[in-house]
């Protein structure tokens, strides 16, 4: 294991040099949390930010009568604070011209910079398009909205405690940015391409999951039918298969560079089991279930025949190794990886 975080050729490190001192270093008895420094450092910060989106984001839609608005806490909140971290807080504390602060930036840090700024800028433009789109809330959040007193309690019972979630979700985005601690050694050049294929695979997955399946909802002679076509013919939740493997490119990655901090697998983990066990696919099916057994009998139908034909998650290769939509996002991702290594070569 490394003391440090690496410093790259050509990176400047603007932290390392003034880093507070306090008592605690003369009198280890009375360290506290706060004291620790990834606390300190990234989720304090990370956490009033994320806490404060939350609690506007709560605010515009008690007026809205919108649940919709903490989704876009989701897709903000990373990007804000990967740019404050990388760039902002140097330009703003320190008085660094912003172009020397993101020509500071190593390769990998101009990686997980680009990869946050993207998975966070399409849910982002995927959410504001749908909900224009739709008019009204989500149909799941209609839902939370009939209990009793809902607005009442949201925000500590829903945005808030989302916002936290988010915040060891993102981890390996923000982190890096801000803590210079012990990290865990395993770089290899091969690794770090292997991290942006795994990217720009869940990245093509998830977006050609959302856009056929908002096509699916605009043919008005498959209103009675589930998406079971394209890349929804690989599992029966593509999109949040491809937001994961978006999320465990980057610790990949870190760990690549010689950048990852133990406490930033909890990131990926974390992620993977919301979308596995909490607000993802089981919520998802269990909301599906609760609609089409009262609205629509063909979807109710379908829905059943889906579960046994698919996977809910991971594709079963012994049954889609032809697939031709697997070698589609495989071969999406092969290629955002050859032109990173080749813009890194050139550039």
């Amino acid at each position: 294991m490394s003391m440090g975080r690496s410093t790259y050729a050509g990176s400047i490190n603007f932290d390392a040099p003034d880093r507070p001192s306090t008592i605690t270093e003369h009198y280890p008895w009375q360290r506290t949390l706060y004291d620790v420094g990834i606390f300190s450092d990234c989720i304090y910060p990370s956490v009033a930010l994320h806490g404060g989106l939350s609690v506007i984001a709560y605010g515009l839609g008690r007026m809205n009568d919108h649940v919709y608005t903490k989704d876009y806490v989701w897709a903000v909140a990373p990007i804000i604070n990967a740019w404050w971290g990388a760039v902002g807080r140097r330009v703003v504390q320190r008085g660094i011209p912003v172009s020397q602060a993101l020509g500071a930036l190593s390769r990998p840090e101009r990686l997980i910079l680009g990869g946050a700024t993207l998975w966070g800028g399409r849910l982002f433009t995927r959410l504001f398009l749908r909900a224009r789109r739709a008019g009204r809330d989500d149909p799941r959040y209609d839902e939370m909205k009939s209990e009793p007193g809902f607005w009442n309690k949201a925000l500590f019972s829903t945005y808030l405690p989302e916002s936290l979630f988010q915040v060891l979700i993102t981890l390996p985005m923000t982190a890096p940015f801000y803590h210079q601690g012990a990290v865990l050694t395993g770089y290899h050049p091969f690794l770090q391409s292997l991290a942006v294929g795994l990217f720009f695979t869940g990245f093509a997955l998830e977006t050609l999951a959302d856009k056929q399946l908002d096509e699916h909802k605009t043919s008005s002679a498959d209103e009675t039918s589930l998406m079971k076509e394209g890349v929804w013919s690989l599992s029966r939740h593509p999109n949040y298969l491809g937001d994961a493997l978006v999320h465990f490119s980057f610790p990949l990655l870190l760990y690549a560079s010689d950048m990852l901090a133990p406490i930033e697998l909890l990131g990926s983990v974390a992620n993977y089991a919301f979308l596995r066990y909490l607000g993802g696919d089981k919520a998802t099916e269990n909301s599906q279930e609760r609609r089409y057994s009262v609205s629509s009998t063909e979807k109710h139908t379908d829905l059943q025949k889906y579960r046994k034909e698919k996977n809910a998650f991971w594709p079963d290769l012994s049954k889609e190794i032809n697939n031709s939509w697997l070698w589609t996002v495989i071969g999406a991702g092969a290629a955002g990886a050859v032109v990173e290594q080749a813009l890194h070569s050139f550039l």
